[in-house]
């Protein structure tokens, strides 16, 4: 994808897309090694993905108005919204990030831009797609080998170990205070294992106002930064839509309710911030749906340990890393795809092509990395043959192959990639959180990796060299 220094010069360069079920494959990037999550050198991909005529600009503070005006005269830029999120606000940041669109090519712009003085940075706004024992039908007959162990019936040593988990005489199968944020598509929030986990906020109720002024009126179950509305699920009575966030919803939290599958918690609540829609989702939305669940802790205290990154697509974006970085900083872990490989499917090192937002480190700003980046493995403990891996860049491994989980319109089905294995490890997150209140990102984050079971096809490409291990707790 792109880049240059830790903090990052703004460079220009692009990965493309990840597939949601890792069947699609994704352009390659031609990039230089990497020695850490945002230092990889790169250039920008030509293709779609970004937005034509579209850039987000970074004022420095106290310019003027004069000044910008001049500045965007040379790109022949229109200011087309000033995004300025009450985190950002939090965080001291009063300029906030303009999207501006411009006739000229998006990289000449940029180019023209980010060598001004009164610009911090400038770049592309990126496109990003998607990447005791449960009596439920798909994990007795075999199908959801993701939540097995050792131990289970059925067994699998490759699972997550979520089913002994459960089995423990402490019982930890999740808690409703335990918060967990979907950044992804929207996820059927009416699905019958799905629905008793949903969120809904006592904040805004649906009257018309923001009643508690964060800017989104009544969003009661979330937020949809796609649609610019606050209707999270969009599939209707096909499914149409949503397929998959609600998929990533279901291995994090489905019901234990004796029909169709269950996640690694049988107790959370899942928030979502939907900004994947029908064309993918851009870095605009996707800084604001990150800002909205650090906005959701720090305005109301909402326990909310962690949000699932099951995308990819992008170059390097200073904007969005500052917008983790806020997160990071409110104790919110980043849990991210490793990527789907390139165009020939199979998996890229992503020490030397850089996957984003997989990639990003926030250590530096936020005194330690908030991001656990996730490569897939199949149930036969092999990686996954898509899945991207590094051994600086990736942290762990999670059941990322035929995955079964809820699907939209209350349905089921299987799907592949490491957008699958992702939301295995932010379960685990949740699970830990249940049973240890006081735990902050840091601890959580460790306590993942530090119970990883070493695993031969992850060994020298991982930082753990192993996989998910949430009975290792």
């Amino acid at each position: 994808m792109i880049n240059l220094n830790k903090r990052g010069v703004a460079a220009v360069a692009l990965a493309a897309t990840l597939t949601m079920v890792g069947c699609e494959p994704v352009k390659d990037f031609d990039n230089a090694a990497s020695t850490s999550k945002t230092d990889a050198n790169a250039r920008m991909a030509p293709g779609q993905d970004y937005v034509a005529g579209e850039m987000l600009v970074k004022f420095k503070n106290g310019i003027g108005e004069e000044k910008r005006l001049a500045a965007l005269s040379r790109i022949k830029g229109e200011v087309a919204e000033r995004i300025l999120t009450k985190a950002m606000e939090r965080a001291g940041d009063s300029e906030g990030v303009h999207l501006i669109r411009t006739p000229l090519a998006v990289l000449e712009a940029v180019g023209q831009l980010k060598r001004l003085p009164e610009i911090e940075y400038a770049e592309p706004n990126f496109i990003y797609q998607h990447q005791a024992t449960s009596n439920d039908p798909y994990f007795t007959n075999g199908s959801l080998w993701g939540m097995y162990g050792d131990a289970t019936s059925p067994a699998n040593q490759y699972g997550s170990q979520a089913g002994e988990a459960w089995a423990k005489s402490t019982a930890p199968t999740g808690s409703t205070t335990v918060y967990v944020g979907i950044i992804d598509e929207g996820f059927q929030n009416t699905h019958p294992d799905l629905d008793a986990n949903e969120w809904d906020n006592p904040y805004d109720p649906v009257d018309g106002v923001d009643n508690d002024k964060n800017g989104y009126v009544d969003d009661t179950d979330g937020w949809d930064f796609d649609g610019s509305d606050n209707t999270i699920y969009d599939g209707g009575t096909r499914g149409s839509l949503d397929d998959h966030g609600t998929h990533v919803a279901g291995t994090i939290g489905a019901e234990m309710n004796g029909t169709g599958v269950v996640g690694v918690n049988w107790h959370v609540t899942m928030i979502s911030g939907k900004f994947l829609g029908r064309r993918g989702g851009t870095t605009a939305n996707a800084i604001k749906a990150v800002d909205y669940f650090t906005d959701l802790k720090t305005r109301h205290g909402l326990n909310i340990v962690a949000t699932n990154n099951s995308w990819g697509g992008g170059g390097f974006s200073q904007a969005l890393l500052d917008a983790i970085v806020r997160g990071a900083k409110a104790n919110i872990l980043f849990i991210a795809a490793a990527g789907n490989g390139g165009s020939d499917g199979v998996g890229d090192d992503n020490n030397k092509t850089a996957s984003y937002p997989s990639n990003y480190d926030t250590k530096a700003a936020a005194g330690y990395d908030a991001v656990i980046a996730v490569a897939a493995i199949t149930s036969t403990g092999a990686k996954s043959s898509f899945s991207n891996y590094g051994a600086t860049m990736v942290d762990i491994g999670a059941p990322g192959s035929s995955i079964s989980s809820c699907l939209a319109y209350n349905s089921y089905g299987s799907y592949s990639g490491t957008s699958m294995a992702t939301p295995h490890v932010t379960g685990g997150a949740a699970l830990y959180a249940s049973t240890h209140p006081s735990a902050t990102a840091e601890e959580i984050k460790s306590a993942i990796l530090s119970s990883a079971v070493p695993t031969p096809s992850l060994s020298g490409i991982t930082v753990t060299g192993g996989r998910l291990n949430v009975s290792g707790f």
